[in-house]
């Protein structure tokens, strides 16, 4: 098994060349000598994986690694009762199942957000409002843990009795993803903690990460096999994390960094943000390398300052500094608010720019039928990322920049994220290019080599939005700043992006098809409208097969949820329908507002308007919407096509038997569909997995269960059927 990571970098080497050539100990020898071979083995590895990771420092080949990685594994595969859970081994998991996705786990402890800031003086405004709160009479009294911001993927890690259970991404700081296989193969998370004794409970909080060079290093290795090369260290930490398999996760050379400690049972942690740093080193994470302590505001600017000016020096892709208060007990005394704490905040570096000529200017059709302009400029690095597009935010802009194809033009990274367009450089040359013609990008061409509508790509053409869609021809409408497409149901762009809208997590929650997919059923001709959305159903499976890289497992994953999900609470159905106005908590007010859809289809501009935080102006675009006659036939075609609409009660049991648990289902349910069966749980603040685990409470079996019944006997998960999971739903349970 090759376990040494495609850079060179995701394990790192042990001792010398005298293990290169080492016989593996046969089973001759006592079975004390092995397992202390063994146990020797495992240190060496961790150590020089720490070595590399947290000091920067390789003493021998990845040959002579590979051989006693190689050694070692030999060894367990001879000896598994000797394999110990923390083993360099036992890294690599499991794949998720085919068409699997991943737990939805509740914090605990909610991620929230840190007030992000600009300048010097917002810093001192932050730190005179904690003085104040304090009653201090001086920032100087205050000590400041200071951090580089990174820019990778905050994860939570959780550590039951010294042992990694859970790894969790931040989500939406509320709920995030169980990631544990794929957080396993980070070389630098511990899987067990190395001091003794450890907390009952311990959760750390850091970023996930990869270093500049070894991200480079990691694109070579791509290249050399034909793979993509990879735009930037983020995108690539966060896509290998959302991974279905481990293995392929351990090839990418991520790191952890911890910042915090937010969950500690059964261990006293010191009062000092940098002794709980200091601690988590001693149990086998990344000491801080970068991180430092500091007196009063001054000493945060100065550091701030220091980092932006070496920013390109520092191995790792950085926006800002964090500093936080050191003592905990003055951060509980402050506490947080709705969205961020009141204890620490990001100074964000200035934006870095750069220079490049543009193109091309390119009017999209948004899901929304707004006209927005997109520059094509020529490739250009921003802050390690290849700009090739950038946004031009609406015709007001444009303008106001004065500048056309042939210009040069300055372009950053909003937020150090979305590429934009800020000013003009340089006005382009009298004279026309020789090569301008061919420089043309290829997607602004039409089939037959002529130039598509609303692309702007003469050299010096003037800017001005079309008086047409580029994507369906209709006469366009100004509102206000902005121009838009009125052609809501025959617009491309607008069709596909309603019914993205549809599928999604406030509509139907259909998690099987994504936009690609989508765009694919359209292109093909076996979605014209949002109203084919449950006529899919109805085609053959061959026909959905032959789509490219749709599978026969991809069609029946997708058939059984359209299936589940054609019944939807009322408030759901209209968050879904795209009506303007009505987003999630809009629906939601209509729907208790009145009983039927019927209800409401005929509802009064004066009954809209009697509910509250509904106005003239949304009162008069829902009515507006029902009374169109292509709203009307997109309704009666979902019901057509077997939507039905439930009050939210029929789909939900009450009781609270299932407060905390972990239920996953398998086979089929015949008293309600799984879709019910998840919401029923949820409800009484149980959790619906995927897959079986030691996490999971509960496996609810139906009719032909599968193998999920099997592992869930292996690993004790209480088993209940059917009739016995509903008679806990209804609090009956003997």
């Amino acid at each position: 098994m090759e376990v040494r990571g495609p850079s060179g970098d995701t394990v790192r080497h042990a001792k010398g060349p005298q293990e290169s050539g080492s016989t593996p100990v046969t089973k001759s020898q006592t079975e004390a000598k092995v397992k202390a071979r063994m146990e020797e083995l495992r240190e060496e590895i961790r150590r020089h994986d720490q070595l590399y990771y947290n000091d920067g420092v390789s003493e021998i080949s990845d040959a002579d690694y590979d051989a006693l990685f190689r050694e070692l594994k030999s060894l367990e595969e001879a000896n598994p009762e000797l394999v110990t859970v923390d083993s360099p081994t036992q890294r690599v998991g499991a794949p998720l199942p085919e068409g699997g996705s991943f737990d939805k786990v509740k914090h605990v402890v909610p991620m929230l957000s840190i007030e992000s800031l600009r300048t010097d003086e917002e810093a001192r405004d932050f730190s005179a409002k904690v003085v104040r709160f304090l009653g201090l009479e001086s920032d100087d009294e205050l000590e400041w843990h200071v951090e580089p911001k990174f820019d990778g993927v905050s994860a939570a890690l959780i550590y039951r009795k010294g042992e990694l259970v859970q790894g969790v991404t931040r989500g939406d700081g509320v709920t995030g993803e169980d990631i544990t296989a794929n957080l396993r193969t980070v070389r630098d998370v511990p899987l067990k903690l190395h001091m003794k004794p450890a907390p009952e409970t311990l959760e750390v909080r850091g970023e996930v990460l990869i270093a500049r060079d070894r991200f480079d290093r990691f694109n070579e290795w791509r290249a050399e096999r034909g793979q993509p090369i990879l735009a930037n260290a983020r995108n690539a930490t966060a896509g290998a994390l959302r991974r279905s398999d481990p293995a392929e996760v351990q090839k990418y050379p991520l790191e952890f960094h911890p910042y915090s400690i937010v969950r500690c049972d059964g261990y006293e942690l010191p009062n000092s943000h940098a002794e709980q740093m200091q601690l988590l080193a001693a149990w086998g994470f990344a000491a801080p390398a970068l991180d430092e302590t500091v007196q009063g505001i001054g000493g945060c600017l100065e550091y701030q300052q220091r980092m932006e000016e070496k920013r390109d020096t520092i191995p790792f892709e950085m926006d800002g500094v964090v500093a936080k208060l050191d003592d905990m007990a003055l951060r509980t005394r402050l506490g947080t608010n709705s969205r961020t704490t009141k204890w620490q905040y990001a100074h964000k570096f200035k934006p870095v720019e750069a220079t490049t000529v543009l193109r091309a200017i390119e009017v999209q059709v948004g899901v929304n039928g707004r006209l927005t302009p997109r520059a094509h400029v020529d490739p250009v690095q921003v802050l390690g990322v290849t700009v090739r597009h950038a946004t031009l935010h609406n015709e007001d802009y444009v303008l106001g920049l004065g500048i056309a194809p042939g210009d040069r033009v300055f372009v950053k990274r909003a937020g150090d994220v979305i590429p934009q367009i800020t000013g003009l450089a340089m006005e382009a040359e009298p004279s026309v290019p020789a090569d301008w013609s061919d420089a043309i990008p290829e997607s602004l061409k039409d089939a037959d080599g002529g130039i598509r509508e609303g692309a702007i790509v003469q050299y010096r053409e003037p800017f001005a939005m079309p008086e047409h869609c580029p994507s369906c021809g209709e006469t366009v409408v100004r509102e206000g700043k902005y121009v838009r497409c009125p052609n809501v149901h025959g617009c491309r762009p607008q069709l596909i992006g309603r019914t993205v809208h549809m599928v999604g997590r406030s509509g139907f929650e259909i998690d099987s098809l994504g936009e690609k997919m989508i765009v694919q059923l359209y292109d093909a001709g076996f979605m014209e409208s949002p109203a084919d959305l449950f006529r899919l159903l109805e085609r053959p499976d061959e026909e959905l097969v032959a789509l490219d890289r749709w599978g026969a497992k991809t069609v029946a994953n997708l058939k059984k949820e359209l299936d589940e999900k054609r019944r939807i609470s009322l408030d759901r159905f209209l968050a879904a329908l795209s009506i303007p106005e009505v987003g999630t908590s809009t629906a939601r007010l209509l729907a208790k507002s009145f009983r039927t859809l019927d209800e409401l289809r005929e509802a009064t501009p004066e009954q809209l308007l009697a509910i509250d935080k509904i106005g003239d102006e949304v009162a008069g675009r829902i009515r507006a919407w029902f009374e169109d006659e292509r709203s009307a036939s997109l309704i009666q075609s979902l019901l057509d096509s077997g939507v039905e609409i439930v009050e939210e009660e029929s789909a939900v049991i009450l009781g609270n038997a299932f407060e905390g648990a972990i239920v996953v289902f398998t086979g089929t349910l015949e008293k309600m569909s799984r879709f019910e069966a998840k919401k029923a749980v949820e409800a009484q603040g149980g959790r619906v997995g995927s897959s079986v685990s030691k996490a999971t409470t509960h496996l609810v079996v139906g009719g032909k269960p599968g193998s999920k019944a099997k592992k869930a006997e292996e690993l004790g998960v209480q088993v209940l059927l059917e009739p016995e999971f509903l008679k806990r739903l209804s609090g009956d349970d003997g």
